[in-house]
C-alpha cells in the first residue's frame, strides 16, 4: 500500500523531527510531505535523505527565516497537497499537518505533538510574549487565531485515529477536538546518554532560550543562592536577559556540541527544568545519565519524572514558575535523607527507548489497518501492492 507521511514544516531538527525520523525508519518507502522544507544536508541525512513535497509557501519571500508569519496561509496551503493516490497517511502534527485532505477509502492516523498551542489554551501567553496582546496588530492576531481554531477543530473530523505523545496532550486533544487518543510516548535515544559514575557539585540546565523555557528565571534563582553552582548550556532570544541576571556562581556556556552536553549531564548533581512541556525530552536524557531532575510540576514532565511520592523517585517537582518555588525545590532536593539513585533514574528513562516507540507505533497502525477488514496477520516487514479503488484488499507494507 502507498504511504504518505506529512510533517508541519522542516526547518530544524528538534523533538518533532526525531519522531518523524523514526516514522521514516518504520516505513522507509513512504513519501514525505511538508508545508516547507529547508533542512540542512546534515539534518536531512537523519531523514534518510528524503526531500519533502512542499506547498506554495516554500516559494514565498523569506519563508526559511520567517515561515511562522505565514501561519494564516498554512491551513489553505496544507489542503493543496494532493494525497489522493495514497492508502495510508500518517501526519506528524503540532500545527497544521493533520489538516490534509483525505477520502473515505484512505486511512489517516495523526501523531499529535500538541493541538496548535498558540490557537488554543496558550493563546494569551503566546500573544503576550510576541507583544501582540494589545493594539491593532493584537486584535488582528486574535481574529486570525479564532479562524485557525475553527479550521483546526473542523479538520479533526478527517482524522481516523489520533495518537498523542503524552496523557497531557491526550487531554488537550479531548478538550479541543472531543476525540480520544492513544498515548505513545516519543522515542528518546537513551543509548547515547549513559551514567558515568560520581556526581560533582554543580547543577545543569540546557535548552533553547525562548520565553516559555524560563531560562532567565532559573539563572536568577541560582544567582540568589550564591553557594550553589549552575552551568547553563544553550542560546536563543533570551540569552542576553539570562546574562544580565547571572551571578558569579552561574556559568553560561552558550551553544555547545553533543559531547559537551553529555559530559555535563553525566557529572551534574541535578538537572533543572522550568518549562511546561507537552512531553519534554531533555529531562529523560538527564535521567538516562543517572541525573535527578528538579522540574516545574506541570505538563508531560509529570509522566516522565517520578516525584518524591514514588517508590523509586527520580526528581523533585515545584509548584510555581517562580524564583521562590524553584529555590525551595533545590533546598528540598539537598535535604533528602535518602539521595535519589542513579539506577532509579536510568530505569525511569528506559521506559522511553526507541525500540519501544517503534513497536507500539507499528502495532497501532497494524491494528487500524486490520480494522479495515484486512487479514489480522499482516506482516509489516513485507512488501505490498496498492489497494484497489474499490474494496480494500491485502497488499504490502514495506517497513524497516
Amino acid at each position: 500500500m502507498k504511504i504518505a507521511i506529512v510533517h508541519d514544516w522542516l526547518v530544524t531538527f528538534a523533538g518533532a523531527e526525531r519522531v518523524l525520523a523514526e516514522l521514516l525508519d518504520i516505513w522507509p518507502e513512504a513519501d514525505l510531505f511538508s508545508v516547507i522544507d529547508f533542512l540542512s544536508d546534515e539534518d536531512r541525512a537523519q531523514l534518510k535523505g528524503k526531500q519533502a513535497t512542499t506547498t506554495f509557501i516554500q516559494r514565498l519571500p523569506q519563508a526559511k527565516k520567517r515561515y511562522q508569519t505565514y501561519l494564516p496561509l498554512m491551513p489553505h496551503a496544507i489542503e493543496q497537497l494532493d494525497l489522493s493516490g495514497y492508502d495510508l497517511i500518517i501526519s506528524s502534527s503540532h500545527a497544521v499537518a493533520k489538516g490534509v485532505l483525505t477520502g473515505p477509502d484512505q486511512l489517516h492516523i495523526s501523531y499529535v505533538h500538541s493541538p496548535i498551542r498558540y490557537a488554543w489554551d496558550l493563546q494569551h501567553q503566546y500573544l503576550k510574549e510576541a507583544n501582540l496582546d494589545r493594539g491593532l496588530k493584537g486584535k488582528l492576531a486574535r481574529i486570525i487565531l479564532h479562524y485557525v481554531r475553527i479550521w483546526d477543530q473542523r479538520t479533526a473530523a478527517g482524522v481516523d485515529a489520533f495518537v498523542a505523545n503524552s496523557h497531557f496532550i491526550a487531554r488537550r486533544i479531548s478538550k479541543a477536538y472531543r476525540r480520544d487518543a492513544k498515548v505513545i510516548y516519543p522515542p528518546v535515544d537513551i543509548g547515547r546518554f549513559t551514567p558515568s559514575g560520581d556526581k560533582e557539585d554543580f547543577y545543569l540546565t540546557a535548552s533553547r532560550m525562548v520565553p516559555y523555557k524560563r531560562m532567565p528565571m532559573i539563572v536568577e534563582a541560582f544567582s540568589a543562592m550564591p553557594d550553589k553552582k549552575l552551568v547553563v548550556i544553550g542560546t536563543g532570544p533570551e540569552f542576553e536577559k539570562a546574562r544580565e541576571v547571572a551571578g558569579p556562581n552561574v556559568t553560561l556556556l552558550g551553544y555547545q556540541d553533543f559531547d559537551v552536553l553529555l559530559d555535563h549531564m553525566r557529572r551534574a548533581r541535578a538537572f533543572v527544568f522550568a518549562a511546561e512541556e507537552d512531553f519534554g525530552i531533555t529531562p529523560i536524557e538527564a535521567q538516562a545519565c543517572g541525573t535527578p531532575v528538579i522540574a516545574f510540576g506541570r505538563g508531560g514532565v509529570l509522566e516522565t519524572v517520578r516525584g518524591l511520592d514514588a517508590q523509586h523517585p527520580t526528581g523533585v517537582f515545584y509548584a510555581e514558575q517562580t524564583l521562590h518555588s524553584l529555590c525551595a525545590a533545590v533546598h528540598q532536593f539537598e535535604a533528602l535523607e535518602t539521595p535519589i539513585s542513579q539506577q532509579a533514574c536510568r530505569q525511569s528513562a528506559e521506559r522511553f527507548a526507541v525500540k519501544r516507540f517503534r513497536q507500539e507505533m507499528r502495532s497501532f497502525v497494524e491494528a487500524r489497518v486490520a480494522a479495515l477488514h484486512l487479514p489480522t496477520d499482516i506482516d509489516l516487514d513485507t512488501v505490498v501492492t496498492p489497494f484497489p479503488s474499490k474494496g480494500l484488499q491485502p497488499s504490502s507494507l514495506n517497513t524497516a
